[in-house]
């Protein structure tokens, strides 16, 4: 296995290794590359190698951020370009669209007194959902990749420590005496790199995966789009009403109703969106990675075969057990999402049970799909190991029901107007008092056209009862020495 010196090199051929990492290589990596006999590699070996390395680093492309944003926009148009593949969404649907959204929100103009969204109406195919919410996905794991780069590092650390300790383990073709810890400050950028790389590649999947089934923008339950647009994906629209026998076009209207609900929702409640986001990453910048899973996954696979790392993470990146403040934050959370839901259930149920003859049956079909898991959950499942789960739906829906039933519509509506007033979970228990209470606090703060008067008797007359002259002019008043 002879090879020529660097020194012997022809000056037509390139060396291996500077080849292989992309520049110079340092000399102590240089001199186990060669006791590896990797020296007598060809050029298509190489181009092979590299191709592979590029792979396992995300193409060396994007930033030294903790997730390849690169690498998991390609996977994510990967994915949804598999299967039927995804097309561009033609002038036609395009306008049956928007035809479709202002009719739905003249329905809610019926039923909410909250006001439409000043956003525009999308119709998007799935690489465009891609486009536009994969920003928002990075920010939510960016937490939990942080983390995956501390464990890997420290789980390689380790191993190479491992390996330089007298008597320990040797690595093949490395030359005696070198210890293997030496080379772990020269392989730390590369772990970190590769570390963002295949969690790019898992946000990659998941939000690809999420693009297939998802009918609209924020069917997820939270903000994902950034604005107040209403986004309707026809393709997957046209695949959830397949099966239903119902008219394609009544389920468009139908899923428009929710959408569109959903979206005035947050652009009517402004500090809605925020606590929902701040929730998830809250969960995720408290998630704890499952270190010794990492050690193994490590030690058994191959680092060089980029699929099989990830999916040797994948199976236990996570801790199992939550911590105070993630089970505080996914309570929250769950509340959150059961009340927003809940919310558009009401509001969507009044404004298509007028109009829709097939409503209650496409609202089981909601329910239905819900309940078995959506898309949403398998999707934060794999990123943040939660499971983002409206859970109490039915007893939001209660709560929103008895409120309307008791109040009126417009009462309804403003129990979102502060976050410190906003149901919480204990209300969702006791829906009913709920709304018994929430009138009575009405009352307490309603004022009357006698006090209105009183009012501005006391304005008219400023040395009337009570104002501070009279506190100084009789101080045998108590208090009035104060």
């Amino acid at each position: 296995m002879s090879q020529n010196p660097p020194s012997e090199r022809p000056d037509d051929e390139p060396d291996p290794f500077e080849a292989l990492l992309g520049g110079p290589v340092p000399p102590q990596m240089r001199e186990a590359l060669e006791a590896m006999g990797l020296g007598s590699m060809d050029p298509q070996q190489i181009r092979q190698m590299r191709s592979q390395m590029e792979l396992l680093l995300g193409g060396g492309g994007g930033d030294d951020g903790p997730v390849n944003s690169e690498l998991a926009r390609d996977v994510a148009r990967q994915v949804v370009a598999q299967d039927a593949g995804d097309v561009s969404v033609g002038g036609a649907t395009v306008r049956d669209v928007e035809q479709v959204v202002q009719v739905a929100s003249l329905w809610l103009d019926q039923v909410t007194d909250l006001p439409r969204p000043e956003g525009p109406t999308r119709a998007l195919s799935r690489a465009e959902w891609v486009e536009l919410t994969l920003p928002l996905w990075e920010r939510l794991t960016a937490p939990v990749a942080e983390g995956l780069q501390t464990a890997m590092s420290s789980a390689i650390r380790e191993q190479m420590s491992q390996l330089g300790q007298e008597g320990g383990p040797e690595i093949p073709g490395l030359p005696p005496g070198m210890n293997p810890a030496a080379l772990m400050g020269q392989m730390e950028p590369m772990v970190r790199r590769m570390s963002a790389s295949m969690f790019g590649a898992q946000v990659g999947q998941a939000v690809g995966t999420l693009a297939t089934e998802i009918v609209s923008g924020t069917e997820v339950g939270i903000p994902v789009t950034g604005d107040e647009s209403v986004a309707i994906l026809p393709a997957n629209v046209a695949a959830f009403a397949e099966g239903l026998e119902v008219d394609a076009g009544e389920v468009h209207l139908y899923l428009a109703v929710r959408e569109a609900a959903r979206v005035r929702l947050f652009a009517g409640v402004p500090w809605l969106g925020p606590q929902l986001l701040g929730a998830v990453e809250q969960y995720a910048r408290d998630i704890r990675i499952n270190t010794d899973g990492i050690e193994e996954a490590v030690r058994k696979a191959d680092p060089q075969d980029h699929e099989a790392m990830q999916e040797a993470l994948g199976d236990s990146l996570f801790a199992t057990e939550p911590s105070p403040a993630q089970q505080a934050a996914l309570a929250r959370l769950e509340t959150l999402l059961a009340l927003v839901e809940g919310w558009v259930d009401v509001v969507a149920a009044q404004a298509a049970d007028q109009h829709l003859p097939h409503a209650g049956a496409l609202a089981e079909a909601v329910r239905r799909r819900r309940a078995s898991g959506g898309p949403a959950e398998k999707t934060f499942a794999s990123l943040v190991g939660l499971e983002l789960r409206p859970r109490r739906l039915r007893d939001a829906a209660n709560l929103f029901a008895a409120l309307e039933s008791t109040h009126g519509q417009t009462a309804r509506d403003e129990a979102w107007g502060h976050p410190d007033v906003a149901p919480t979970a204990a209300d969702l228990d006791d829906p009913l008092g709920y709304a018994e209470r929430r009138g009575a606090a009405q009352e307490d703060v309603s004022i009357s056209d006698a006090d209105i008067e009183r009012l501005l008797s006391s304005a008219e007359d400023p040395s009337g009862p009570g104002t501070d002259d009279q506190q100084q002019d009789d101080p045998g008043e108590p208090g009035g020495d104060r």
